[in-house]
């Protein structure tokens, strides 16, 4: 069902159909993920906020999009969630408790610590120089080239022109590409 066409899927949804939904939150949360994580810092919070976006999507899926624009709209659905799920964090932020679970045992399946050491230093050094950048140059990198759209539902999605978004998609790319390797010289990687 993961191959279904866009259009099938989404039909499918709006028709009931639980498998098709299945195979729609599988197709999309990791893009929908991705897209919080842009936005909050905490990788759990940002689960919630996909969760919260799925929820939603669910909720409404009779007014969805069409296939053609279906992706960038999705984009801007995660996007307004996220900018809301901002907005009420400032108003309130409620203090962190963290569960210890003692005596659970799980087998671990992951990366040797140094592939996870050398990818998580990875991963903060572009976090960091993403931060660095404005807020529109953050959002249209993250737009164009993490999640994929096109220069237009870009453009749309942000209610600027598509020349601007040509023109600081590739200053922003620069800026990235400048940031990383300053932050790099100054933690002493190579």
């Amino acid at each position: 069902m993961a191959d279904l066409d866009l259009g099938v899927l989404i039909a499918r949804c709006q028709a009931g159909d639980e498998l098709a939904w299945e195979a729609f939150v599988r197709r999309f949360q990791g893009r929908v993920y991705a897209l919080a994580c842009s936005y909050l810092d905490d990788r759990d919070e940002a689960r919630d906020l996909a969760q919260e976006v799925f929820v939603r999507l669910y909720e409404t899926r009779g007014r969805w999009a069409e296939a053609e624009g279906f992706v960038a709209w999705l984009c801007q659905v995660a996007r307004n969630r996220a900018i809301d799920y901002q907005r009420r964090r400032r108003v309130r932020q409620p203090p962190r408790v963290v569960p210890v679970e003692e005596g659970v045992q799980v087998a671990d399946v992951s990366p040797g610590p140094a592939e996870q050491l050398e990818h998580r230093s990875r991963h903060r050094l572009v976090q960091a120089a993403l931060a660095r950048l404005s807020t529109l140059s953050r959002e249209i990198v993250m737009l164009r080239d993490v999640q994929e759209l096109s220069v237009r539902d870009v453009a749309t999605l942000l209610g600027i022109p598509a020349g601007t978004v040509k023109s600081r998609a590739s200053r922003a790319r620069v800026e990235l590409a400048e940031e990383v390797l300053a932050l790099g010289r100054e933690q002493g990687q190579p």
